[in-house]
């Protein structure tokens, strides 16, 4: 079993990149199961929120937070704490939205590539270094979850901001 943690605040979008990868990784195979939740604190804007994203080629029915990730994806870099590694499997990365080099994990300027399509959010474009780092659905689907989950009016953008992230990584 694949699984992924999210980290964010309340509005930054990361149960909805959560959900994002559980129905691309289901998409195009019917051997294929995902499981996506939040776990909220106070439930305001700005609020720290944790996502779980499990992926596996049974059904998942174990609704628990993940004790051990393959990947912990970080949108807002004052989440980030050294004691996340202990969250992480062998092999497992973190993925941290940030200007600043972070020791032992990956940074990226997610906000530029925010920037550059106009969004309010990080979370397509963590979503796509995701994507681009991972494995774990191709950028194909990956595209095909946001056409089929997110309103029409915004899906150019975040697909925009999706692929050159995937770009980044790949580049």
């Amino acid at each position: 079993m694949k699984e992924i943690i999210w980290l964010g605040r309340g509005g930054q979008g990361a149960f909805t990149a959560a959900k994002l990868l559980g129905a691309a990784y289901t998409a195009e195979n019917s051997d294929k199961y995902a499981l996506a939740f939040p776990s909220f604190g106070p439930e305001r804007r700005g609020a720290p929120v944790r996502a779980f994203t499990k992926l596996d080629t049974k059904p998942v029915t174990d609704r628990s937070q993940t004790e051990k990730a393959d990947y912990i994806v970080i949108l807002d870099d004052t989440l980030y704490s050294p004691q996340l590694k202990k969250l992480l499997k062998d092999d497992g990365r973190i993925i941290v939205n940030s200007k600043s080099s972070i020791d032992g994990a990956l940074t990226f300027d997610g906000e530029k590539i925010s920037a550059e399509f106009r969004l309010p959010t990080v979370n397509t474009v963590m979503y796509g270094l995701l994507v681009g780092l991972s494995g774990v659905v191709s950028a194909e689907d990956a595209i095909g979850s946001i056409k089929g989950y997110m309103p029409e009016k915004i899906q150019e953008r975040n697909i925009g901001a999706l692929s050159r992230a995937v770009e980044e990584v790949l580049s």
